[in-house]
Order: C-alpha cells, then sequence, then structure tokens
C-alpha cells in the first residue's frame, strides 16, 4: 500500500507540474538573477532570497483567481467602480515554503482539491512531501489545510505539524458541521501536532504573532525580513489602501481590521517582505 501511494504522488506530481509550469520553466539569466534577487521557476512559482531565508510562492490554485464584489460589502459601490472592480478582486490561493538553516518549511497546503497545484509546485523544485520538515498553519480554513490529506491519508510523512493553540481550541468547540475536516486532519497528526502561544519562536527562527480576527487564532509569522501575513488581505488591490474593509470570511471584523492595520505599518516600518495566501501573483508585496 505504501509504494502504490508513494506512486501516485509521482506520477500525479509531474503530471500536474507538465499542465502547470506549460511543459517547461522560463529562464532568466545569470544578470537578471542578481538584479533582483529573484528566481522565477515556471507559472505559478517565485523564490526570492531575503537575508539567508529562501522563500519560494506556490499558486495552489491552477485557474485565475477572482473574488468576488459581494464578498466586501462593506465597500462603498462608488469605490469599487473607481478601482475598476466591478467585475472581480485579482487574488490567489497561495503556500510558501521557505528553506533555512538546513530545513524546509512549509506555511499552509492550499485545498487539495484535483487541479490544486501545490504538489506539482514542490515536485518542480526537487522537493517531495516527505522532504518537508516542519508544517506551520496559519488557520484552519479548508483552503489552508486542505492539502495535508488525501482521503484518509496524510500527505506530509514526516512532518511535525504546528499551530495556534487558540486557533485549534475554538474550532474544536465548534458544530460537526463546521469542524469535521479540521478535525479529521489534526487526528490524523495528532502524534506530530503542537501547538503554540503567541510569541514564541519556532524551529528555524519561525517567530509566532497574534493577528486575531479571520479566525480566532489566525497567525503572522515572520522570519527574518519575510512576514508571512495569512488572510490579512483577500483582496490586495481594494484593502491595500483601505484595510479598514473586510471581506465576509472575517470572523471578527473589528479584530481584523485592527490586525490589518498593525500588521501593515509593522511591515512597513520594518522593511519585512509580506508573503499572503491571498496577494495576486506572485504573492509578495
Amino acid at each position: 500500500m505504501k509504494n502504490k501511494t508513494w506512486k501516485y504522488w509521482v506520477v500525479a506530481s509531474i503530471a500536474l507540474l507538465l499542465v502547470g509550469c506549460g511543459g517547461g520553466a522560463k529562464k532568466q539569466t545569470n544578470e537578471e538573477v542578481s538584479m533582483d534577487s529573484t528566481t522565477m521557476a515556471c507559472d505559478g512559482l517565485k523564490t526570492l532570497q531575503l537575508d539567508g531565508v529562501k522563500v519560494t510562492w506556490i499558486q495552489d490554485n491552477a485557474k485565475e483567481r477572482l473574488m468576488e464584489r459581494t464578498l466586501f460589502a462593506d465597500a462603498s459601490d462608488e469605490l469599487i467602480d473607481s478601482l475598476k472592480l466591478a467585475d472581480g478582486i485579482p487574488s490567489s490561493m497561495s503556500t510558501f515554503l521557505v528553506e533555512t538553516d538546513g530545513v524546509r518549511i512549509l506555511f499552509d497546503t492550499g485545498m487539495g482539491a484535483p487541479d490544486s497545484r501545490l504538489l506539482s509546485g514542490l515536485a518542480s523544485l526537487g522537493v517531495t512531501p516527505a522532504d518537508i520538515k516542519y508544517l506551520y498553519l496559519t488557520h484552519f480554513h479548508g483552503d489552508h489545510i486542505g492539502g495535508m490529506m488525501k482521503g484518509d491519508s496524510i500527505v506530509f510523512p514526516n512532518a511535525e505539524v504546528y499551530a495556534s493553540k487558540v486557533e485549534y481550541d475554538a474550532w474544536l468547540k465548534m458544530p460537526s458541521d463546521r469542524n469535521a475536516q479540521v478535525v479529521k486532519t489534526m487526528n490524523a497528526y495528532k502524534d506530530r501536532l503542537h501547538l503554540f502561544e503567541f510569541g514564541e519562536t519556532l524551529p528555524g527562527n519561525v517567530v509566532t504573532m497574534n493577528a486575531e480576527g479571520h479566525t480566532p487564532g489566525h497567525t503572522v509569522y515572520q522570519a527574518g525580513k519575510l512576514l508571512v501575513i495569512a488572510d490579512l488581505i483577500h483582496g490586495a488591490a481594494l484593502q491595500l489602501e483601505h484595510p479598514e474593509i473586510c471581506a465576509s470570511y472575517d470572523m471578527d471584523k473589528d479584530a481584523a481590521v485592527k490586525s490589518r492595520k498593525h500588521f501593515l505599518r509593522y511591515a512597513k516600518e520594518n522593511g519585512l517582505t509580506m508573503a499572503g495566501m491571498h496577494l495576486p501573483p506572485p504573492g509578495f508585496k
């Protein structure tokens, strides 16, 4: 059974890689790479080097993703029209791979849908699911933990999983019609699940930060000059200039606005690069 599962992942990853990257990768000259310290592996991937931290954006969604205008009820029609966003707000569904101190850390896992591109993205980087040492979760929505499971089997067999204790406790108290996926997934990884308090420093010198609002234990992570902002931003073209506007996904709007304003200011004041799960391609700001 183990060999069959491994063969499935190899075949699936290669097939998705060919689809996701159009059968080849975009080449860059050494001069281009050295000028901006970035490398493009293929469509849906971008790598940055930030003071010793190597971070790669992996786009999980296979098709263009637009957030519907109706998700931002707080925004006036006049504002939406002035920004030419009536047809939708550019977004993405992304994960980030960080390589630092000789270990690979994956931040969230995407949807785990049939057309998800996480595994093909990892494969194009020469990384298998078994190579992931740490899995740091920003929160427990399905588009962030969905890729942890394939049916009843775990996808990342060697990963130590870290999540906010506040997030974990909150979801376990929810009705079964809301938390079934969370319960199943966390139980599957229970022997390697670590719950942290905000402010703790995790392996890889990654600091956990309270970004409550989107969910009760919504977490922002900082690794040097990198700030993984999770779901602070759903519609960058709107919310970067108007952080007071929430998407309907935010569970506590007042707290979400406070967190969004705080971390946007924090990133600017400290010269940090933001990596957001729903920032439009290429995932960084």
